[in-house]
């Protein structure tokens, strides 16, 4: 099985594909200086095989690679971050007890 993700900026989404076809979505919004994560999905029958947190990944690695902050309204990211605190630095301070989020030890 070969996955792949890509961004596809026209839409405000990164896509997973699963041998070529798009199987999951974060999508987003964007304004100077920030990418607001709104919404993720994942196919029926793709669920649980570790393809929404590949995803995310690399939605936020290519998100810090533009020197953007995160906005996770996103339940899925959020919870992707709290779990994986190496993106913790993305989300701005002043913003992380609104998303419920730690504060940087």
């Amino acid at each position: 099985m070969q996955t792949d993700v890509r961004h596809d900026a026209t839409e405000r989404r990164f896509v997973v594909e699963v041998d070529g076809s798009p199987v999951g979505v974060v999508e987003y919004r964007e304004e100077p200086a920030v990418r607001s994560f709104l919404h993720t999905q994942i196919a029926d029958g793709f669920e649980g095989q570790g393809l929404g947190g590949r995803l995310v990944r690399a939605a936020l690695d290519q998100t810090r690679a533009e020197g953007l902050t995160v906005q996770p309204f996103c339940p899925y990211v959020r919870r992707f971050i709290a779990e994986h605190l190496e993106y913790l630095d993305l989300v701005p301070a002043a913003s992380r007890a609104r998303f419920q989020l730690s504060p940087a030890p």
